[in-house]
């Protein structure tokens, strides 16, 4: 088998949300309650791809070497896929992809400026991490859509991302120096916060009797989750 790196990889589980079909755990979620009208919910998450994409060919532009360059570009064009099939729904319900994800540019914008980090490995945890969380949200979330698109979106967002490529940059860096180990550590911590104050964001004002908090805990004890099984398996503490 060729890879990018000349050798065969370390199998590595990327954390993801169940799919589709697949019950969830005991506590049962009203997500239609959570889930923001279609529209809201392309706009937004077209753009989530859209930066998760700049995000990684930000990495890619300032990788040491060529095999992290060749891996990351690959990683980065899945976001870019990933977007366009949104751009691809958002067009077919006869609207402008400008105009859909306009509302939610200063803050995704505001967001990544926030969570890119101050060197490179910081911006490939921050592109793992937070790309994980937001799509495993966006997949919960569109059990919430009609039927006739939800399935769709979920299959679309639930696709490989092409995150064993930042993982075996991670592993590497780490293993070779256990102090960075450390600092990154703290970074996941921090981007666990942000990353989940915008989810919540995403989500509709309920009525105040029946808090969106109590509500969406359920929704967020799963992204904490997958999260701390993304950070266990670099060796981190989350």
């Amino acid at each position: 088998m060729v890879t990018w790196f000349g050798q065969r990889p370390q199998r590595v589980e990327v954390p993801r949300l169940r799919a589709r079909g697949v019950s969830h755990p005991s506590v049962k979620v009203d997500i239609a309650s959570l889930t923001p009208d279609l529209m809201h919910f392309l706009g937004q998450a077209a753009y989530m791809e859209l930066g998760e994409f700049e995000s990684l060919a930000r990495a890619v532009a300032t990788a040491p070497n060529l095999a992290a360059k060749e891996g990351l570009s690959a990683a980065a064009g899945r976001a870019l896929s990933k977007h366009h099939g949104l751009i691809t729904e958002i067009r077919r319900r006869g609207a402008e992809p400008d105009e859909a994800m306009e509302p939610f540019v200063a803050a995704l914008d505001h967001y990544r400026a926030q969570t890119q980090g101050g060197d490179w490995h910081e911006l490939l945890l921050s592109c793992y991490l937070t790309g994980g969380l937001l799509e495993d949200f966006f997949v919960r979330l569109s059990d919430g859509l009609p039927r006739d698109i939800g399935p769709r979106i979920a299959l679309l967002l639930g696709e490989d991302s092409g995150s064993f490529v930042l993982v075996h940059e991670l592993q590497d860096a780490i293993n070779a120096n256990p102090a960075l180990g450390s600092r990154l550590a703290m970074w996941g911590r921090r981007l666990v916060g942000d990353t989940l104050l915008l989810a919540r964001s995403a989500m509709p004002v309920l009525d105040p009797v029946t808090s969106t908090e109590s509500r969406s805990e359920p929704v967020f004890t799963e992204l904490i989750a997958a999260h701390t099984r993304r950070m266990d398996g670099l060796g981190l503490t989350a």
